[in-house]
């Protein structure tokens, strides 16, 4: 058995777990956790986790340690095996710059963007286009920043992970990233990193990162993507 018991959803935050996991060649026991069913909020996961959110892990090397908040268990697993985040004070700090610019903007935004657009019982078009163009805002933000740096903070990291998470879903939230050049040679990069894909299939593939067909599908499992 793994010392790390991963509980997740296939969700952009549980993707920044399981991809993060996946790049650090860490294996881990996989614990999925049906956010649609209610596990979450089940009193043995609120001993795990208090927030009844997902991603959490349990590092059984460490005594049984639990770590709740996607950013945080990244943080974690990447000091644990000394990659993906710098030693050095400004490359740190550099890192998890671009960590909270995911964890306080482009998730929120994005997240208000799918819901207004997919699921919320009545059309607010006020509230579609605010989530969407502050989403869209973000996107420029991530593309000046790629402009002249292959990744986010300098070598690939944690961060390039987080945001990935997110942006490689904006056809969920219905933005577009035309005329965003910088973003898109990014994104179709680490799209094509084989760790970071078999991190998106976990528990199991979806198609967020695919334009929905039909209004049916555009409701269908949304609350998975709004659920840490």
């Amino acid at each position: 058995m793994a010392d790390i018991d991963l509980y997740t959803w296939a969700t952009p935050n549980g993707w920044k777990a399981s991809a993060t996991l996946e790049e650090l060649a860490l294996p881990y026991n996989l614990k999925p956790i049906d956010i649609n069913a209610g596990i979450q909020k089940d009193p043995s996961y609120i001993a795990i986790n208090p927030n009844g959110r997902i991603p959490a892990i349990v590092d059984h090397s460490a005594g049984g340690f639990a770590i709740f908040e996607s950013g945080a268990i990244m943080i974690y697993l990447a000091e644990k095996t000394g990659k993906l985040l710098p030693t050095d004070a400004k490359g740190r700090s550099r890192v998890i710059q671009w960590l909270m610019f995911q964890m306080g903007g482009l998730g929120p935004m994005q997240g208000q963007a799918n819901v207004f657009y997919r699921y919320f019982p009545e059309k607010i078009p006020a509230a579609i286009e605010r989530y969407q163009k502050e989403t869209r805002r973000l996107y420029e933000v991530l593309n000046t920043q790629l402009k002249d740096s292959e990744y986010l903070a300098g070598d690939f990291s944690i961060a390039d992970i987080a945001n990935w998470s997110w942006t490689r879903i904006h056809n969920w939230a219905g933005v577009s990233i035309d005329e965003l050049p910088h973003l898109q040679r990014w994104l179709d990069q680490l799209e094509a990193r084989p760790a970071l894909i078999r991190g998106a299939a976990i528990p199991d593939p979806t198609d967020y990162n695919k334009p929905a067909k039909t209004d049916e599908e555009k409701v269908s499992g949304i609350q998975s993507i709004l659920t840490k």
